[in-house]
């Protein structure tokens, strides 16, 4: 019996390192090709490689071209732990490993708790999960670990890895012996989870490489995860406006980059946790990008609401529809998946990349680079649809958002043409600029951030939300399956009213500018009139004058003999 299930272990074995190993080859080409690397690469290759890239400020690694610009607040240690974490100076301890979990049951109880129900607290029952164990995959990926560790020189040949905590993601990986917090504590960036999970963290970073726009749409491998934090600091009045507190509320979100803990929240860091819809809420919600909410109402997140709680969460998400129970999508199984497999790239199916008025997009959404990003859509769909359904819905979708597009392009233009003709409200008299390294302009993403006197005007606030979040919501629920998410609710309906406020606001100035053009004209002529400029009007305005008053006395006199006759 024991030979039957060591030989067993062994086929199981070899099978898992076999799936780690073709799961590794699904790394897109496109990546080897940036890091100068073939398949071949061995972990400690791949990740070195990997890593040099992550920490390049050349590649968009820390402050950014805007960092002049910018201070850090105390917080922000937190959400770019490599440019602004330092250890705490004023904690002395130097600790073990089981000095760290003893002394934290009491100082951080949550955080304890948490890592006691994690995998990383409990590699041993991960070694003795049975086949026929839902999680049984999580063997393979333990061995996978282990083999990246050894090809790092983390762990000795045919060494076991005995626990994950505090001192190998807080210090170094298996690292012995005692750790100093004042000397030697580091906060966990992307690169430090990447040590054991290099294939995740090349996934991750593969979205720099598969999201290339043809005609420079958006900043190569823009939006994605990995580059997340960058587009945050880049973004000039992010890096310009003074209240940094406000400022950070986007950082929270655009910390992907920089960590991994906004999906696998700590310290449990647990997959069933990250495949439920709800992981993306916290981000993806809100006035100008509300997936969470259109998904929500739509009928998949309606399904998901009834019914997830029988679903096996447990299972990997290759397998959730076949074998755990799922009957309906979330976000992780549409936007994880390409080609029918799965992975932390989320954006090689990316076409509208959410926002419609970002330039140039629209134009391209029936390009050869669009369509072959369609055809992936079609397959993602038809595990539950059919293909002409597929496809109709999807053709919707494009046409749904041109039209949105379309009503939002003719308002802008009203606006434009306001203020090149210099109509706005307090465009010539109270309009300060913008902090640098903002520039005026009309219609500025910065207006949604920095108000100062008539810098925005109502009328530019109008169309910047119609453009930055009622389009973009508009297109979300088409992309959602949430009707009244782009028709009624949100989207169409918004878009209109704010259409006509700009119209009738572009009427109202108009008429005003007319208006002060004439009083400007009258003003002249009675100006003219009263004060000539030359001695030749004067004489004739005298000579005038003089025979206004001769009249008015010929009618005063006039007027009295008629009286006295009436007598």
């Amino acid at each position: 019996m024991d030979r039957m299930w060591r030989r067993i272990g062994r086929i199981v074995l070899v099978t898992g390192l076999w799936s780690a190993v073709a799961a590794q080859a699904e790394i897109p080409k496109e990546t080897y090709e940036a890091l100068k690397l073939d398949r071949s690469a061995s972990p400690q290759q791949l990740y070195e490689a990997l890593v040099k890239r992550y920490k390049d400020p050349a590649e968009g690694a820390g402050r950014g071209s805007h960092a002049q610009y910018w201070k850090p607040i105390p917080f922000s240690k937190y959400l770019d732990p490599h440019s602004f974490y330092k250890p705490p100076a004023t904690v002395k301890e130097v600790a073990s490993r089981e000095d760290c979990v003893k002394c934290h049951a009491d100082e951080s109880p949550v955080w304890v708790s948490s890592w006691k129900k994690s995998g990383h607290a409990n590699l041993d029952r991960i070694r003795q999960l049975a086949p026929s164990d839902p999680t049984f995959y999580k063997k393979a990926k333990l061995e996978e670990v282990e083999a990246n560790l050894r090809s790092l020189g983390k762990l000795g040949a045919g060494e076991a890895l005995k626990e994950v905590g505090c001192i190998d993601c807080h210090v170094d990986v298996n690292a012995q012996g005692r750790a100093n917090h004042a000397a030697d504590l580091r906060m966990p960036t992307a690169d430090v989870c990447a040590t054991c999970h290099v294939q995740e963290f090349a996934e991750r970073e593969s979205e720099r490489d598969t999201i290339t726009w043809p005609n420079n749409e958006w900043p190569k491998g823009r939006p994605s995860h990995a580059l997340d934090y960058k587009a945050n600091v880049e973004t000039t009045i992010w890096a310009g406006m003074p209240q940094r507190e406000i400022a950070e509320g986007c950082t929270a979100c655009h910390q992907n980059q920089n960590k991994c803990d906004t999906c696998h929240t700590r310290h449990e860091f647990s997959v069933v946790e990250s495949r439920k819809p709800q992981a993306c809420a916290t981000c993806h919600n809100g006035i100008d990008h509300n997936n969470w909410e259109a998904y929500s109402l739509s009928k998949h997140g309606k399904i998901t609401e009834m019914k997830g709680s029988e679903w096996n969460w447990s299972m990997p998400l290759k397998d959730a529809f076949a074998k755990g129970g799922q009957t309906a999508p979330t976000c992780q199984t549409c936007h994880m998946e390409y080609q029918g497999k799965f992975s932390h790239n989320m954006v090689r199916k990316v076409r509208w990349a959410n926002y419609p008025s970002a330039g140039g997009v629209a134009a391209n959404i029936t390009s050869a680079w669009s369509e072959k990003r369609l055809e992936a859509w079609v397959k993602t769909c038809t595990q539950c649809h059919s293909e002409s359904l597929a496809r109709s819905y999807l053709e919707l979708m494009d046409k749904g958002t041109l039209q949105g597009l379309a009503k939002y392009q003719e308002a802008h233009k009203v606006v434009e043409k306001l203020y090149a003709d210099k109509l706005l409200p307090g465009q010539t008299t109270n309009r300060p600029a913008p902090p640098p390294p903002d520039k005026e302009g009309v219609a500025q993403f910065f207006q949604l951030f920095w108000t100062q006197a008539n810098n925005p005007s109502s009328i530019e606030f109008e169309v910047i939300e119609m453009g930055e979040n009622d389009l973009a919501k508009l297109h979300v629920g088409l992309a959602h399956v949430n009707p009244g998410g782009w028709t009624y609710t949100e989207g169409w309906e918004p878009m209109n009213r704010a259409y006509s406020k700009i119209m009738s606001e572009d009427t109202k100035l108009r008429a005003m500018a007319s208006l002060q053009e004439r009083v400007a004209k009258l003003e002249t002529r009675r100006t003219s009139l009263l004060e000539p400029s030359d001695g030749a009007t004067r004489a004739s305005l005298g000579g005038l004058g003089g025979a206004l008053l001769l009249a008015g006395g010929a009618a005063l006199a006039i007027a009295r003999r008629r009286g006295k006759d009436a007598d």
